[in-house]
């Protein structure tokens, strides 16, 4: 065995421990820094009055199984002044009937916003709204969103506390008991907004989440809107902001975050996380990244925008490396510390056991010991899920292939709104 193969066989050890490391660090941030819980909560003191106007865009295609019940939700908020532009492709009969039967119902509220780009996509729905929004503050809601009836005037109380350019709020899967990988799914969300984003945001480096995240209307005229190519606009404009030195803050509290729904069907996870990954690759390449001021700030971007690749090539090296120690004559001392990127992600399974309670406690929910069973089972079966999906993000990248793979929505997490009968009649 040669020393170049046993220093390779070393760094592959180091690079899989620094990759457990790093995400394990990123998960456990809102407990390491327990005293930046009040910080992570939306900044409110008594007399706080609303003093924004505040223009919602709801970006929906091919969304009429959903979009009512939102759209009705989005017109009880409590906040004074607001209005919701629900964006509707001009191809698209269905959803289009939809929104507008509920701009009827609220004509002082909502409004509909014809999207003629083609080939549609998010971002370009975002853009076509932005000219005709009319508020000091510009919010974005997917079309399947379940949305706190306060939110609106906790994060006008942000915007005022902090005098934040941007307030991401916090964002919630629910249905964790649909399928088998939607667990694993929902545990996700819960510490990338619970803790991930906080972290990034201290950083002065974020990728935004793609929906309950609040702009200054100025801020996004002078980016000029969303990247129309994109196919991760959120996390594109995020760093985009981020290089332009805009303060980013992150409030989370489990009564205010918005509610959504995990995909259901094994294909539409895929093309999601697909979807994801080639935008994150096209950050990457665009470069704007690089005009971060520091140094450890562009290792940073480098890091969180790489991490699903390399979580990727992890979730496949790891049990390969390990298989190796008995088919090879691997020294003792270098196959004894092949096992601790295994601990490290071990203690990553153990983390989300736990994580799996808080979630259900923070919801009001009660975890079955079946639960915690499935999470088990199931979790390296969901990396190599992910590994696929980064994978495929990257073979469509090479190919040039970028058309928007959309995420079908059926509100596997809703409770039905009451007035829901009155909606669709």
């Amino acid at each position: 065995m040669t020393i170049a193969f046993l220093v390779a066989y070393a760094l592959l050890t180091v690079a899989l421990l620094a990759v457990a490391v790093v995400n394990l660090r990123w998960m456990l941030d809102a407990w390491i820094h327990p005293e930046g819980v009040d910080e992570r909560r939306f900044a409110h003191e008594p007399g706080n009055r609303p003093v924004h106007t505040i223009s919602l865009v709801v970006p929906a295609r091919h969304e009429e199984a959903v979009l009512a019940e939102t759209l009705e939700r989005l017109a009880r908020l409590d906040h004074p002044a607001y209005e919701v532009l629900a964006v509707v492709g001009h191809d698209d009969d269905g959803t289009r009937a939809v929104a507008e039967r509920l701009a009827r119902l609220h004509p002082d509220r909502i409004h509909v916003v014809v999207d003629h780009n083609w080939p549609k996509n998010k971002p370009k729905a975002l853009n076509t709204a932005l000219p005709v929004c009319h508020g000091e503050i510009v919010g974005v809601f997917d079309a399947e969103d379940e949305v706190a009836p306060d939110l609106l005037a906790r994060i006008d109380a942000v915007f005022q506390n902090t005098g934040a350019d941007v307030v991401q709020g916090g964002v919630q899967l629910m249905n964790f008991r649909s399928r088998w990988f939607t667990l694993k799914n929902v545990l996700e969300y819960f510490f990338y907004f619970r803790s991930r984003l906080h972290l990034h945001a201290r950083q002065r480096f974020i990728p935004l989440g793609g929906n309950t995240v609040f702009f200054r209307r100025e801020l996004l005229e002078q980016a000029r809107g969303w990247d129309p190519e994109c196919l991760a606009e959120d996390c594109e404009i995020g760093v985009r902001l981020s290089c332009r030195g805009a303060v980013t803050v992150v409030a989370y509290e489990p009564a205010l975050v918005t509610r959504e729904e995990a995909p259901t069907r094994l294909s539409d996870f895929m093309r999601q996380r697909t979807r994801w990954n080639q935008g994150f690759l096209q950050v990457l390449r665009k470069g704007e990244w690089r005009r971060l001021p520091t140094v450890g700030q562009r290792l940073r971007a480098l890091g969180i925008l790489g991490m699903p690749f390399l979580q990727a090539v992890a979730a496949v090296a790891l049990p390969l490396q390990l298989l190796s120690i008995w088919v090879l004559d691997v020294p003792v001392a270098l196959a004894l510390f092949s096992w601790v990127p295994l601990f490290v992600t071990t203690l990553t399974l153990a983390v989300e056991l736990v994580g799996l309670h808080e979630f259900c406690r923070s919801f009001g929910l009660r975890a079955r010991w079946t639960d915690y069973v499935r999470l088990a089972a199931s979790w390296y079966a969901y990396f190599l899920l992910l590994a696929v999906a980064a994978a495929r993000a990257t073979a469509r990248e090479l190919r040039g292939q970028k058309g928007w793979e959309k995420t079908a929505h059926v509100g596997a997490h809703r409770v039905p709104l009451d007035v829901t009968e009155r909606v669709a009649a």
